[in-house]
């Protein structure tokens, strides 16, 4: 008798705990934002992705009427940043720039030191746009079609240069060579600014690089845009073919960023954030700045967001797999 007293009492105990919790996290989550929001941005400084994060939290700030400060932290192809923001609390007051590295990162490293699925919780995708194909004025080639047959005529003589092992633009360059059948010479970087300077020196042939990157450099003749990688052209030089039109049906390869915090984030301040991204992304000056950026503005719901990310850690584990990439 006294020991089912002592387990109706710990029941009841247990149940207004759940209970207290509910209310506070229903207290916290309409008083949200209280204080300033930390968002992490797993890249460099000054890129293009730095780039995003600072005029979404400049425009949002307003919106939530509490700052948003950026917090760089690069490292490890964005595993370092993705980490950290991990294993952060469940409060709503760290958010993460993520997007297609930590994508690839899921079957590139055997242990990345997270998983974006599990302990992350979506709040929107942001938006995606292509790389561009550019080689040196020096190649004999104006098209990918010419590219391709060039490589095919001199095997492992043509090389590219990326910004290190499993980035995007290393992802860009294997696809080539996997689709086209043929050799080139993979030259890792610390970044692909460093490949962009020596492509215009001429110490390199081939780049993949992000739109932003390349389009000031398009008109001086320091380069040739040969195509772009996206599923369709690109509004900021419409002129310019995919890869798939140039001859590689199937190949598309776009960069893409959203917005997650942490696993057990409750829905409330989730669908907050979701809400205020989507004012910030409608405002015309973001419109604007996105559009010189050569990328399209994406929004959706975080359910949307989380299905993107699974089918896309599919899509670049088979890609790995297939062209046999490794971080080192």
């Amino acid at each position: 008798m006294k020991s089912s007293i002592r387990r109706a009492v710990k029941a009841l105990g247990c149940c207004a705990m759940a209970l207290f919790a509910a209310g506070n996290m229903n207290v916290s989550a309409q008083n949200y934002p209280a204080k300033p929001i930390r968002l992490i941005a797993p890249f460099p400084a000054g890129g293009s992705s730095d780039l995003i994060a600072r005029i979404l939290a400049n425009r949002m700030s307003e919106g939530l009427s509490q700052q948003i400060i950026v917090d760089n932290r690069p490292g490890a192809g964005s595993n370092l940043g993705t980490q950290l923001a991990a294993r952060t609390a469940p409060d709503g007051y760290t958010m993460l720039l993520t997007g297609v590295p930590a994508a690839i990162n899921m079957t590139l490293y055997q242990k990345p030191g997270f998983d974006l699925v599990k302990d992350f919780a979506p709040i929107t995708m942001l938006a995606i746009g292509p790389t561009a194909l550019v080689v040196h004025p020096s190649v004999p080639a104006r098209s990918v079609q010419q590219l391709i047959k060039l490589a095919q005529s001199r095997p492992g003589d043509l090389n590219y240069g990326s910004g290190g092992n499993g980035t995007p633009s290393h992802i860009c360059g294997e696809m080539l060579a996997y689709m086209a059948k043929i050799k080139i010479a993979h030259v890792p970087y610390k970044g692909t600014g460093q490949s962009i300077t020596d492509l215009m020196a001429g110490q390199i042939q081939i780049v993949f690089a992000s739109m932003p990157v390349v389009f000031p450099h398009m008109k001086t003749g320091k380069m040739r845009t040969l195509g772009v990688t996206g599923a369709k052209r690109t509004a900021l030089a419409p002129d310019l073919p995919t890869m798939a039109e140039s001859g590689l049906p199937g190949y598309a390869f776009d960069s893409w960023w959203g917005f997650v915090t942490n696993a057990g984030v409750a829905p409330a301040i989730i669908n907050t954030l979701n809400a205020e991204t989507r004012r910030a992304l409608q405002l015309p000056d973001v419109k604007e700045r996105f559009a010189d950026l050569g990328i399209d503005i994406v929004h959706g719901t975080p359910a949307e967001f989380a299905s993107f990310t699974r089918s896309e850690i599919a899509r670049f584990a088979k890609i790995i797999r297939e062209t046999r990439i490794r971080a080192d």
